[in-house]
């Protein structure tokens, strides 16, 4: 568990304070940590905030399975959300409590999420994440190499101003996260949609293409829970602070620019699950027609051929039969005879299938 104490100017790791009236803290925990003994880490915390944190909540915040929610009590608030694992073959990525096994393409591979949990705790900011969360690190990193613009740096961002402007911060390079696959998600899909009109090769990989529309729906739910959870967020915003001083209602006013930014961001990239979506299920709509113009084509040119055969059957059947008198049958030109015929009836055919366009698309087709 790491500590930071966030003021107005600097950020110092592992203060032996409590926060004070112009500063906040900002507790970071893993999973592994809150997992290992419960109760001793509750108990810190509760030293630490006076907040003490419900069972269920406790329960959800190690969920490794969980999804996006928000709630509330009368002492803290807490909502959780899942973010892009670092590594989607680690044990902590997990669905349904199993972890992944099934062969998708590397874009969508990346799909793979952990639950992060955020405490409101008044005058602080408890998070419980995966080990490895590069999104927390990041963070942290920031702000502990911190140097403001007293300090020599000019374009220096301002410090987080209160826990709920570092949680919304924190959001809103999760979701950053989501919109940066769009770009891979979009090739990815390009090709399956190349493969499946490829006609030169009849597409087989029918399983991964399974798995990737089921990861796009996966992505699909998820943005719903996700925009759910900031919607419930935004709404307790709005209800809790009221904004009769002027000081109060410009950090109300900053929360809801930042919770409505990282909503949006959300809608970005749900939107862009939704396309994707669609055009694959219209990719493989097209190939199945495809399929089934190709078999139309080869029906029709089977219909052709036989009905060029029909007649020519029908004239060796009469000259098979077993007659003692028949006309051309003992003729020198008889056999000449019937085979002209037979390759007139031929070319005859041949030029009214012509003239029906029954062969136009073939011909068009060699040319």
């Amino acid at each position: 568990m790491d500590i930071f104490h966030i003021n107005d100017h600097q950020v110092t790791l592992n203060p032996d304070c409590t926060p004070a009236s112009n500063c906040f803290l900002w507790i970071d925990s893993t999973h592994d940590e809150v997992s290992a003994d419960p109760e001793a880490w509750r108990s810190r915390i509760e030293a630490l905030t006076g907040v003490h944190i419900y069972d269920l909540h406790l329960t959800d915040a190690v969920n490794l399975s969980h999804p996006s929610y928000f709630d509330s009590t009368h002492d803290y608030e807490m909502v959780v959300f899942r973010k892009l694992a670092l590594q989607p073959d680690s044990a902590q990525c997990q669905e349904n409590g199993e972890p992944f096994k099934r062969k998708i393409p590397a874009a969508l591979n990346k799909l793979a999420t952990v639950p992060v949990a955020f405490f409101l705790l008044g005058n602080a900011l408890l998070t419980v994440r995966a080990a490895n969360s590069r999104t927390i690190e990041n963070a942290r990193q920031k702000l502990l190499n911190y140097k403001g613009k007293s300090e020599g740096n000019p374009h220096a961002s301002r410090l987080p101003a209160s826990p709920e402007d570092l949680m919304l911060r924190l959001l809103n390079a999760m979701v950053d996260q989501y919109l940066e696959l769009r770009q891979p998600l979009t090739q990815q899909l390009d090709r399956w949609q190349h493969a499946l009109l490829d006609p030169r090769r009849p597409f087989n990989n029918w399983m991964a293409l399974l798995d990737s529309r089921l990861e796009l729906r996966k992505l699909d739910n998820l943005c719903e829970e996700q925009r759910d959870a900031l919607q419930e967020l935004r709404d307790h915003i709005v209800d809790t602070h009221d904004g009769q001083a002027d000081d109060q209602g410009r950090a109300k006013d900053l929360l809801l620019v930042r919770t409505n930014d990282v909503m949006e961001h959300i809608s970005r990239v749900l939107n862009h699950a939704r396309r994707l979506e669609a055009s694959l299920e219209s990719a493989v709509q097209i190939h199945f027609s495809a399929m089934a113009h190709r078999t139309s084509e080869i029906m029709r040119t089977l219909t052709v051929i036989t009905a060029l055969f029909m007649p020519l059957t029908l004239i060796t059947g009469i000259f098979g039969m077993n007659f003692e008198v028949m006309p051309l049958l003992k003729d020198k030109m008889g056999f000449w005879i019937t085979m002209g015929a037979m390759l007139l009836i031929v070319v005859v055919l041949l030029l009214v299938f012509r003239r029906q366009r029954y062969l136009e698309d073939q011909l068009r087709e060699r040319r």
